[in-house]
């Protein structure tokens, strides 16, 4: 939903409550709210909460002399890309059928030529009135959404249908209603990010700099593209990308285990991971004990993740590595695309003040018989430019692109 313009409409009821809590899930998924609200809904939230939580001031009334002075409703009415009314009175919505417009809510309702989607919310024996069916049926055949009502306890005492739907169900129907398939829509995407932890003992682990910033961001800029995208992140302290299924792994075994788990019906596996290449071969089951000057660890190579995917034959999706190099990145990256067998390889420098623990980076994309230098940049930044580079080249290999769907 990112920058769909959406009015919330608010209307009268104790249910309006819950409209801050949905302002705040529609905003968190990257839309523009605008809140309107009736002189009824006045009396159950302050539009104060409503403009701490949207970042926009209020609009609820049609007399507003500095809005009105240059047709504000009117311009308010194109700006919406959506109107939602949630929750919707037993007499807004009966307003509505009557094609009434006398308030600010009900003319932008007139007024828009965006969609319409209402959440009612009353007592069950109102939403069961037939003055009340008979208003949903009227804004039904005039292709009004109707999302609800949930049924169950009421503030009345009552229990039956007419409780306003939560307001994460909510926000999943209107993303699922604003919906524009991407390039990769019905396409699996399995991506892995951070670093890994192996053990030493119950205290001490060996591990590396990877912050999982970049691989969440490719996480990210592929559901953006419209792919269902699984993300199987190492401990990292980062928020899951919104609309990203997140499994969390600390060691190089359990970052495999999850990979062979995930795979099947992947479309396209992108390792942005930095997998730990060795693990202690033994693992102290108490602390190691600070006894002598020097200790020496036996360690043995973990799997290699990005090869085990690269050779998986019938079952292969489109593989892309990553390379993180302190010289010759180019060729030490080239090298690793043959070596493992991978479609697409994007490496960049690191070291001091160099890709670890920044939120900005550079990236050299190599394929057979192509290259792209992606100059520094923001890490979202650069992610959507690797991201649309993937879609190219996974569009370019047809018994690829038509290999697996969302569905596996």
């Amino acid at each position: 939903m990112r920058g769909k313009r959406i009015i919330l409409g608010v209307t009268g009821g104790i249910a309006a409550y819950k409209s801050a809590e949905l302002v705040r899930r529609l905003s968190e998924r990257g839309a523009e709210v605008q809140v309107v609200m009736t002189a009824a809904a006045r009396e159950f939230v302050t539009a104060t909460t409503f403009q701490a939580l949207s970042g926009r001031p209020v609009r609820d009334s049609l007399w507003d002399a500095a809005a009105e002075a240059a047709m504000g409703h009117i311009e308010l009415a194109r700006w919406a890309e959506l109107v939602l009314i949630a929750p919707a009175s037993a007499g807004f919505l009966a307003r509505l059928a009557g094609g009434m417009a006398d308030d600010l809510l009900s003319t932008l309702c007139l007024a828009t030529s965006a969609p319409i989607v209402v959440v009612p919310a009353m007592n069950q024996q109102m939403w069961a009135n037939g003055a009340t069916q008979a208003n949903m049926a009227t804004l039904r055949s005039r292709a009004i959404d109707v999302f609800g009502p949930a049924s169950g306890d009421q503030a009345c005492g009552e229990i039956g249908p007419g409780r306003m739907m939560e307001p994460t169900e909510i926000a999943d129907h209107i993303e699922q209603k604003l919906f524009v398939p991407g390039p990769l829509s019905g396409r699996r995407v399995l991506v892995t990010a951070g670093p890994t932890r192996e053990c030493i003992d119950p205290v001490r682990f060996v591990s590396n700099r990877s912050s999982g910033k970049m691989g969440f961001a490719v996480a990210l800029a592929l559901r953006a593209a419209g792919a269902e995208v699984t993300l199987v992140a190492g401990p990292v302290q980062l928020p899951t990308p919104l609309g990203v299924r997140r499994v969390n792994v600390e060691t190089a075994e359990q970052m495999f285990a999850a990979v062979q788990r995930e795979l099947p019906g992947t479309a396209i596996f992108v390792g942005t991971a930095a997998v730990a290449d060795y693990r202690p071969a033994t693992i102290a089951t108490t602390k190691i004990k600070k006894t002598a000057e020097s200790m020496a660890l036996d360690m043995v190579r973990t799997t290699d993740i990005l090869a085990w995917v690269a050779a998986r034959g019938s079952e292969r999706p489109f593989v892309v590595g990553f390379a993180a190099e302190t010289d010759a990145i180019e060729q030490h990256a080239r090298e690793k695309l043959l070596r493992k067998n991978l479609d697409m390889i994007a490496a960049n420098e690191v070291g001091e003040y160099k890709a670890f623990d920044c939120d900005d980076n550079a990236l050299l994309v190599l394929w057979r018989g192509g290259r792209a230098e992606l100059p520094r940049a923001a890490k979202a930044d650069l992610a959507a430019a690797l991201a649309a580079l993937i879609v190219a080249r996974y569009a370019e290999q047809p018994a690829l692109s038509g290999r697996s769907s969302a569905k596996g």
